[in-house]
């Protein structure tokens, strides 16, 4: 099943997370509870499991900043691991994600940019992607390291050598790697759980 964001119960998180969305750029209302956002994209993480949505992996296009994320914690007495409380992105650290599709015919493979900014510094990795749009799954696989200062690169070097593991990371199963399984896509955001456990959500670059 495709998205389809119609129904009341849809409509609520949606809000809520366009609340939050235009709070974190400023543009209106004030910053909600972690726990009021926690709840919302749980909500919406349970709503595209009972719905089936299926996202296409073009919807992720683009460039996305981190608004806010959970950590996990492990809780010996469930024998488990829970959703730590979760934490608004500081807004002098700008972390960014991109996605970009390959010219190739596959529309599922692509490549990954993780960007964090703090000051004068700044840190990018890239590598390869591929996408499970049943399951809503992104793989992807960190290759080059590139670090500058005011602007200058003073890095710029593969995690890892060459063609051949890049091949070899489309033949791998998804299990087997990093990922994201996102249950919420939007125009405005995008919400995912990493592979840890842990929520993330994402507001669009503008």
């Amino acid at each position: 099943m495709t998205a389809n964001l119609t129904s009341k119960a849809t409509l609520d998180f949606v809000s809520v997370l366009s609340q939050a969305a235009a709070a974190y750029r400023g543009h209106e209302g004030t910053p909600l509870s972690a726990e009021i956002l926690v709840n919302a994209l749980l909500q919406a993480e349970k709503s595209a499991k009972q719905e089936r949505l299926s996202y296409p992996f073009e919807s992720l296009l683009g460039k996305w900043q981190l608004c806010f994320a959970t950590g996990t914690k492990k809780v010996r007495e469930r024998g488990g691991i829970v959703l730590g409380k979760g934490l608004y992105v500081p807004k002098f650290i700008k972390i960014h994600v991109s996605f970009n599709a390959t010219l190739e015919q596959d529309s599922d493979r692509g490549e990954i940019s993780n960007q964090v900014e703090f000051g004068p510094a700044l840190l990018n990795l890239t590598g390869p992607v591929q996408y499970l749009s049943k399951k809503n799954l992104l793989a992807f696989d960190f290759k080059q390291m590139l670090i500058s200062l005011f602007g200058r690169l003073v890095y710029n070097r593969p995690m890892r050598s060459g063609k051949v593991q890049t091949e070899d990371f489309y033949n791998q199963p998804i299990a087997k790697q990093p990922f994201f399984g996102f249950f919420l896509v939007t125009e405005d955001f995008i919400a995912a759980r990493g592979r840890g456990g842990g929520l993330a959500f994402w507001i669009r670059e503008t």
